[in-house]
């Protein structure tokens, strides 16, 4: 039929991933200030996240179904993610990684963005390369992606409520209110 053993078949695929497109849009390229874009994260980024969110590791933000048969209904992603397979995740996971990333033109500051250029290079660039638009680095895409859904996930790790790394810790914790202003511009100005 055309696709391996143990593998959807596209209709069935479809059927999968096409409630991401309510919140998340069409291939994961969205639309909306406070979702991201995930087309093109990395497989096991994605699939990490699923899980975090099944396990309630990442906070649970209620929010509006935009479009589709659900439309304005309220869900978060632990609800979404609670019922999903390991193969249910691993086959999400791999469909979007598949996907092309949409950069999201929107307002910036250049002179906080220039700053912020520096503040990526010294305390981000090591995780986040290539001004943080690598899906290899399986850290998310910062660069190009909505200013908003970044200073909205910012402000959940310092504040303790998001996880992050051992490395990312130190690094965020010495960052000014300043910086992560300047850096989340740095990320808006990437088109």
């Amino acid at each position: 039929q055309g696709f391996a053993i143990g593998e959807l078949s596209p209709a069935d695929m479809v059927k999968l991933v096409e409630p991401c497109f309510s919140c998340h849009g069409k291939e994961g390229a969205s639309t909306e200030a406070d979702v991201p874009s995930i087309a093109s994260y990395s497989d096991k980024y994605l699939g990490d996240s699923l899980i975090k969110y099944q396990k309630k590791e990442r906070p649970c933000i209620e929010t509006e179904i935009r479009s589709g048969s659900k439309k304005g209904s309220k869900t978060d992603m632990c609800k979404i993610a609670k019922d999903l397979s390991e193969k249910d995740i691993e086959q999400i996971a791999e469909y979007f990684s598949g996907q092309t990333f949409v950069r999201t033109p929107q307002q910036f500051d250049a002179d906080l963005a220039k700053k912020g250029r520096a503040v990526h290079k010294n305390k981000c660039d090591t995780c986040h390369g290539e001004s943080g638009t690598l899906p290899g680095d399986n850290a998310g895409i910062l660069g190009g992606q909505k200013m908003a859904y970044l200073k909205e996930q910012l402000k959940l790790f310092k504040e303790g409520k998001r996880p992050m790394s051992k490395k990312m810790k130190p690094k965020l914790e010495s960052l000014s209110d300043a910086d992560i202003e300047a850096v989340i511009n740095y990320y808006g100005s990437i088109q």
